[in-house]
């Protein structure tokens, strides 16, 4: 039987464990310099002494996020969105704990933002995190995200490496679902589609099948997986995933520096996003059963293909999509989901983007098909998944 000490190595904090990180942070020197940045007319004394009372009482993860997480994620979305709202599936109720597997739109706030609307609708826990742990750059943003509810999926390992991390992740992943009561969060792919074309790894779902005594598909029922689907409006990264495409395509062997993660995930979180709306489907408990006489191979690339068309058909679509999809193809056959004033916002949006684009023999007309590509790919699919 396993117990919460076997899974030291990639869990989050521990109640006995939130007061020695939260002090841990008080130290730190790279993060007092981004307190800085949040409030550099305060002498470092005031700023120190802020957060060290607001500290006091915090014995959970969960009082961290509800103290500081929420407020923090409410103050985002009124700078950064026009608005953020989720839809929860009837059928899902918070009795049961539940793995969403969504699509990949930001590297920090899909979950976090989850987390925040989940305790708006009710929910009495959050979600634990899946986070790589190439993100974890620095000994400050590994102390924060582990208090906010993030376990950690090691990357860049060997084959045989690979695939123990990933059976320790499995049966961790477990452990939490029946024992820890929270849900969990985990995208559906090995980083961020960087066109914006959601597809469900079927090694994802393998993995969380490796760590439990059962078929697959005792296992990935035991695990309760609802498909989430997060659509924005703008994606504040867009330049900097079309940029990467261009440097990738002059130099192949390109490769981002721990510098870019970290411009990414600022931009992420504090770029301009429009509306953002959350959808859950149905858990996928209550048809896995008729996946019952399938093979291995057919069952997983079945699962995907079925979570797949979930996330899809449940696309928050904007005029945007429709723009980018008529463009594309040289025709207005969608100009009735879209006006002339529509357009000329999303071109000035898309001229604004370009402009931040900062590379040598920058290739314009490519750029530009880049991003229009990440808009008009929910489109394409949602077609695709509600013919």
């Amino acid at each position: 039987m396993a117990t919460l000490s076997d899974f030291d190595d990639i869990r989050p904090y521990a109640p006995g464990e939130v007061q020695p990180a939260l002090r841990s942070l008080l130290k730190d020197r790279q993060f007092k310099l981004i307190l800085k940045g949040f409030a550099p007319w305060l002498p470092p004394f005031i700023r120190h002494g802020v957060l060290r009372v607001g500290f006091l009482g915090i014995d959970t993860i969960l009082d961290f996020q509800k103290r500081f997480m929420k407020p923090a994620v409410r103050w985002l979305l009124h700078k950064a969105t026009d608005g953020c709202d989720i839809t929860v599936e009837p059928s899902i109720t918070w009795d049961n704990h539940y793995t969403f597997i969504s699509n990949h739109r930001d590297i920090v706030l899909d979950s976090a933002v989850l987390d925040y609307m989940l305790l708006k609708t009710g929910s009495p826990t959050t979600c634990e995190i899946a986070i790589g742990d190439n993100l974890l750059i620095y000994p400050w943003i590994r102390t924060l995200v582990k208090l906010c509810g993030s376990f950690t999926v090691r990357r860049s390992l060997t084959p045989k490496e690979m695939m123990k991390s990933s059976i320790h992740m499995s049966e961790y992943i477990h452990y939490v679902i029946h024992n820890n009561g929270h849900h969990l969060w985990i995208a559906q792919r090995e980083g961020r589609a960087k066109d914006s074309s959601d597809n469900t790894q079927e090694s994802v779902l393998k993995m969380l099948a490796l760590g439990y005594d059962g078929t697959h598909l005792e296992a990935l029922r035991d695990l309760n997986i609802v498909p989430l689907t997060i659509s924005y409006e703008y994606d504040p990264c867009d330049y900097l995933k079309a940029m990467e495409f261009q440097l990738k395509r002059d130099n192949p062997s390109f490769k981002k520096s721990r510098q870019d993660d970290l411009d990414n995930m600022k931009t992420g979180i504090f770029g301009y996003k429009g509306r953002v709306k959350y959808i859950t489907s149905r858990c996928i408990n209550e048809w896995i059963d008729e996946l019952d006489d399938l093979g291995s191979q057919d069952f997983y690339q079945e699962v995907a293909r079925r979570m797949d068309k979930a996330i899809h058909s449940h696309y928050h679509l904007f005029p945007n999509n429709y723009i980018a999809l008529d463009r594309l193809n040289d025709n207005r056959n969608y100009s009735d989901h879209y006006t002339l004033e529509d357009e000329k916002r999303f071109d000035e949006y898309l001229k604004g983007q370009l402009a931040k684009i900062d590379i040598p023999e920058k290739d314009e007309a490519f750029l530009t098909e880049r991003m229009l590509t990440m808009y008009a790919n929910p489109l394409r699919n949602y077609l695709e998944a509600t013919k």
